[in-house]
């Protein structure tokens, strides 16, 4: 199976810390490989940008702290080390190859922002149109639990949302997802390509096995969701080998593809599809679920039935059912304390309650995507 690039030229490739760095060292011939595909891809008039994670996995070496779980501030300062010989390895071998490369550390609250998100694409987009390479990871120096995005899967899914990629290509150990773990069932089958992502889907994937690594295969199919309906097609690989991106071009390597749906939504329905932290969430009940699944209507506050967070109107929320599944997300037209006022209220009386001039909705149409 070949993967078909026609009219595909804007990519996001995301390299695992496992690919980067063996031992506490950087696999270097590895890396020369990949640089030299990148920039043959380039030459090629493809718009290309990576997604790196590897820092942390430089700078424990430094700390002289072995291969022992990490505390947050040990992780801080082993991406602050290790962050600086990232960038120069890239820097190195990209200017042999005579192109130049950028730097840029996102959290999720330059993703979740929308000014920043804003400013944040139309850096990246700048860079592509002047034919430098963006590096892009997560600002683990400063992040901290509670307001990370976690993993560079969903980081790079967040990145093709942002500057409408049209293939996402996650690097991994594997050579795709097989309908159960190929490492431990000689009899695993690779499927190379899912059209609609389901709980059976999800629960194909098991955890992270890397020592260096945050993700697995798992978080790599929560990014393909993020991009199930923006236009952008996710790729997960093998990538391994030394030349893994140029053998993935050329058809000589197996791979799992997650269509997206080619309607692609509006630029904000992006944004907030791929929410990694909310302030709050809504609970809604089995009517207000079914409603927003199946029609395009806003959220009325008969269907939610109880509060969590301390939002302020404006705030993200995540919209879900009483089991906990994620239906939806959106921008709350009110603050926890005046949500929690009208549960389950009608509309006429919300106004009895919040004013003659409150708004009915608790979340607007065009303000939620469901999930």
């Amino acid at each position: 199976m070949i993967f078909d690039f026609k009219n595909k030229k804007k990519l996001v490739i995301k390299i695992g810390s496992s690919l980067l760095v063996e031992g506490g060292e950087l696999r270097e011939k590895w890396l020369k490989n990949f640089t030299k595909n990148v920039a043959e891809l380039v030459e090629k008039k493809f718009q290309i940008t990576i997604v790196s994670s590897g820092a942390i996995a430089l700078g424990r070496s430094v700390l002289k702290v072995g291969s022992r779980k990490l505390s947050l501030e040990e992780k801080q300062a082993a991406a602050a080390i290790g962050q600086i010989q990232l960038m120069s390895f890239y820097r190195d071998f990209f200017k042999k190859l005579n192109l130049d490369v950028a730097q840029i550390l996102l959290t999720a609250a330059d993703c979740n922002a929308r000014d920043r998100y804003l400013n944040s694409k139309n850096t990246i987009e700048t860079l592509l149109k002047n034919r430098v390479i963006p590096i892009i990871n997560e600002n683990d120096s400063v992040a901290v639990d509670e307001i990370k995005i976690g993993d560079n899967d969903r980081l790079a899914a967040r990145v093709a949302q942002m500057i409408s990629a049209d293939v996402m290509i996650l690097f991994s150990d594997i050579d795709g997802l097989y309908d159960q773990n190929p490492k431990t069932h000689k009899d695993a089958k690779l499927i190379p390509e899912v059209f609609t992502i389901t709980k059976e889907i999800e629960n194909m994937a098991g955890g992270a096995t890397s020592l260096v690594g945050t993700g697995g295969m798992i978080t790599k199919i929560l990014a393909a969701k993020m991009l199930a309906h923006t236009g952008c097609d996710s790729v997960i690989t093998n990538g391994i080998s030394d030349n893994a991106l140029k053998k993935f071009v050329e058809g000589k390597q197996n791979f799992t593809v997650f269509t997206s749906d080619k309607k692609a939504s509006k630029s904000r329905k992006n944004w907030l599809s791929g929410f990694l932290n909310a302030k709050g969430e809504m609970i809604v009940n089995t009517c207000a679920v079914e409603a927003l699944q199946n029609k395009k209507i806003s959220l009325l506050p008969i269907g939610v039935v109880a509060v969590k967070g301390d939002f302020k109107a404006g705030d993200a929320v995540f919209i879900k059912d009483e089991a906990g599944n994620h239906i939806a997300s959106g921008i709350s037209n009110y603050a926890a304390l005046d949500v929690k006022k009208v549960l389950e209220k009608k509309s006429d009386e919300v106004k009895k309650i919040l004013g003659k001039s409150a708004k009915v909705e608790l979340v607007h149409i065009d303000n939620l995507v469901v999930v």
